[in-house]
């Protein structure tokens, strides 16, 4: 298989930036591959360090000109994560040395997406657990996926998988990620994915830090869409009118989803219940025939979520059995409405939501899964946008399924001007004003105290945040305990 075979040629890899999720992905690929797989990162440290060692990967902390001279030897290439920046002190020298460096999304465009149907899920939601869910029905299903996911499912031994025999492998799962490739290519990283089918979750405005505004990032998926090649389809979610307007673009065939009836869907979402153990519903398609599915997740978002899986898979020619299966038996992402622990009756729970538009989804599925219980909501202000003030109201009204809600002072501002910077004061006033129980913390330590003090037997406490909000969850269980 061509994708396979192209990998030979390499017998060293150096990756600059490999604790990163994906590149840490990308480097234990490599190893199961039998390449030597050497890294640099500017600080090594578990659970990624761990991980890489066990697969063999070979580290160097920090960044540093004279790792060239460690990793022993020159390395067939160099591949570069898009943290890096062009002053980065071991980049320059990779660069004054003469050695060939690439992008993640470009290695993979020229060396691994050519021979293969190429399943792209995109868009600002969901498209983690799309990815994740779409790759596991596939492999439920018998077709030994190869998949690119930016998160840890639940049912998947890796993130990075590609499939080596030759009956298999013949479809490509990506998570299409809209951030930019690296500091030399300035386009999001989809745009190397060679699309057969893309899946449009949704589209608004995010990543501040990389886009002007909602027209920049519109544009930027219009691009994807005019990328789909022969034989291809579109898979879009209409519920929102950027989708709508980005749709009219393509030129392949397109198959609408939406929860809400009125959209004029080719298929919409119908009767849905929950509990504890997730959610059963129906999908209603334009003759109004219904088939019902049932997963462990819950809330509407993604029951749209597998809706778009149940799609894809149908076009495929799968059996509705064997999609059923696949959707109902997967198991959820790693910090997507994870329960990290419970203690004397209170449960933690990790999401990573941090748009307005997430929180507020993320908590109404957590109402609807721990019915009767109340909803303690931790939020961390971390992603490049929400550390801006351009969601500051959105955020207000975000929190309205959670009881009582704790905001920490948003992470690092010092880049951001002061005029444009997240007020977590205003949220927590914002949410006052809307009679909502709030309170404000700046250390993690105070913020676990008045956490754990707050806390009652029944309480669901749900922590939002895309980084290590330095060791909350840790810190906040141990002191359910001590209490």
């Amino acid at each position: 298989m061509k994708p396979v075979s192209s990998l030979s040629q390499f017998k060293h890899v150096h990756i600059i930036g490999v604790c990163g999720t994906l590149m840490g992905s990308f480097a234990a690929f490599l190893r199961r591959a039998g390449i030597r797989v050497t890294g640099s990162d500017q600080n090594v440290y578990p659970p990624m360090s761990d991980v890489l060692t066990q697969a063999g990967v070979e580290l160097f902390s920090p960044y540093d000109a004279q790792n060239l001279d460690k990793i022993g030897g020159k390395p067939d290439l160099v591949v570069v994560g898009n943290v890096i920046s062009r002053g980065n002190v071991e980049m320059a020298a990779f660069h004054e040395r003469g050695d060939t460096y690439v992008s993640l999304p470009e290695f993979m465009e020229k060396h691994l997406l050519e021979g293969t149907r190429n399943l792209v899920v995109a868009g600002t939601h969901g498209k983690t657990t799309t990815s994740s869910i779409l790759a596991h029905t596939l492999s439920e299903c018998g077709f030994g996926p190869s998949y690119f996911i930016g998160g840890v499912s639940q049912n998947l031994p890796h993130s990075f998988h590609v499939e080596t025999k030759a009956a298999l492998g013949r479809y490509f799962v990506l998570e299409g990620d809209e951030y930019d490739t690296a500091f030399w290519d300035k386009v999001p990283k989809f745009n190397h994915y060679l699309p057969n089918d893309v899946i449009l979750t949704s589209v608004e405005f995010d990543h501040a830090d990389i886009y002007a505004d909602l027209t920049a990032v519109k544009k930027a998926f219009s691009i994807l869409i005019s990328k789909i090649r022969t034989p291809g389809r579109l898979i879009a979610c209409i519920e929102t009118e950027n989708v709508r307007e980005l749709i009219s673009q393509a030129k392949v065939p397109l198959i609408t989803y939406s929860r809400n009836k009125s959209d004029d869907a080719d298929y919409t979402l119908g009767v849905m219940t929950s509990s504890g153990e997730g959610a059963k519903f129906e999908v209603i398609d334009r003759d109004g025939k219904k088939i019902n599915l049932e997963m462990t997740l819950t809330g509407e978002h993604n029951a749209i979520n597998a809706m778009a899986v149940y799609i894809e898979c149908k076009e495929l020619g799968i059996p509705l059995d064997r999609i059923q299966a696949g959707i109902s038996s997967f198991k959820g992402v790693k910090r997507r409405q994870e329960e990290r622990g419970e203690v004397k009756g209170v449960l933690v729970v990790d999401d990573f939501a941090h748009h307005p538009t997430a929180v507020r989804e993320t908590l109404n599925a957590l109402k609807l899964k721990y019915k009767g219980r109340r909803l303690v909501t931790v939020f961390e202000p971390r992603s490049a946008t929400s550390r801006r003030k351009v969601f500051q109201k959105e955020y207000t009204e975000a929190f309205d399924a959670s009881d009582e809600s704790f905001v920490a002072v948003a992470f690092d501002q010092s880049k951001i001007p002061s005029d444009q910077q997240f007020s977590s004061q205003d949220l927590v006033a914002g949410l006052h004003a809307r009679g909502k129980k709030a309170a404000f913390f700046e250390q993690i330590e105070d913020g676990v105290t008045a956490v754990a003090k707050c806390a009652k037997a029944g309480d669901v406490i749900a922590v939002l945040s895309n980084g290590g909000f330095g060791g909350f969850i840790p810190k906040l269980l141990a002191a359910l305990q001590a209490n």
